[in-house]
């Protein structure tokens, strides 16, 4: 593959060497019939994801949650991507709806200027072929609420009396967590790095105290919106963000609360078949060449997300 050929996060680099992620566009909703232009219909839409991406796994996740897999229906991509963005190559990474080659030929169907980053999720409305939705919080939103009765309505990744709560802590955990190993990871100076990095293990060092008195990260008998927003960073620290994004101060595995925390929402029912570890480090180490130009793939870390968490006391 030739230099050209290879994805690139330049144009999201400040001239200070930080990383400034873009704004998503489509931010459509799905309602009831009568009061939303895509309304909740039962084999209307497509979820499009990456299983490597944090931000694509946390819709999977809901979808399962809420029992929407007979509902929405769901393809990935290829975990390893070119200057031309996400793929479908064929075997499991197809496109059974569009028969699309590459993702970005569902934006340009739908914007055909567009020139941002093409990303996962991707919510598809079939009917009008359009992209719905492509911000992974407003998606964990939609498919939480938006389904109505063709959802588990036993679950509420977003209860009102929570909600407040859960808005306060995603807002302290997406610029520091979230995004902050990507703000480690792919600034292009020292005094960039150092700074967010700095900021993301100070927040990892609050969010360790905070979970040591209390099994998720609001007081709920089970996790939120918020909890599945961190698992999909942590599940991927030791594996990724630690040596490919060298955010390496301490691993989850350091942190007691932390991993067991962890180890508690993957051990939660259907989620271990989310992740996917060898799609997570083929991804990232074979996608962004300015951070590892051979493009190989450690063997390691060895993982056991299966091993006894002994939270459950804390509820």
């Amino acid at each position: 593959m030739s230099t050209n050929d290879r994805f690139s996060i330049a144009a999201e680099i400040t001239n200070d060497g930080s990383f400034k992620r873009q704004v998503n566009v489509f931010r459509d909703e799905v309602g009831p019939a009568g009061e939303s232009e895509f309304p909740a219909e039962a084999g209307r839409y497509h979820l499009y994801i990456s299983w490597a991406c944090p931000w694509a796994h946390r819709t999977a996740i809901a979808r399962h949650l809420k029992g929407l897999e007979n509902v929405i229906s769901m393809s990935a991509v290829d975990p390893v991507r070119d200057a031309r963005g996400w793929a479908f190559t064929g075997g499991q990474y197809t496109d059974p709806i569009n028969g699309f080659a590459y993702l970005s030929e569902a934006y340009l169907a739908c914007d055909p200027s567009f020139e941002q980053r093409v990303t996962v999720p991707v919510l598809w409305d079939r009917e009008s072929r359009r992209i719905v939705n492509n911000e992974s919080s407003e998606l964990l939103r939609i498919l939480n609420s938006g389904f109505g009765a063709l959802a588990d309505q036993s679950v509420d990744l977003y209860p009102p009396q929570l909600r407040s709560e859960i808005d306060e802590i995603n807002a302290f955990i997406y610029p520091r967590v979230n995004n902050g190993v990507y703000k480690s990871g792919f600034a292009t100076s020292q005094a960039a790095y150092e700074e967010a990095v700095v900021d993301l293990f100070e927040a990892l060092d609050v969010l360790e105290q905070r979970l040591a008195s209390q099994r998720f990260l609001v007081a709920s008998e089970a996790p939120t919106e918020a909890d599945w927003r961190l698992f999909t960073t942590l599940v991927r620290f030791d594996a990724a963000y630690v040596g490919h994004f060298k955010c390496n101060i301490r691993r989850i595995a350091d942190y007691p609360v932390l991993s067991a925390y962890l180890r508690d929402l993957y051990q939660q029912p259907g989620i271990a078949a989310t992740v996917r570890i060898d799609e997570i480090k083929a991804h990232y180490y074979g996608t962004h060449p300015e951070i590892n130009p051979n493009e190989i793939v450690p063997l390691g870390p060895e993982l056991d997300f299966g091993a006894p968490h002994d939270r459950e006391s804390l509820n």
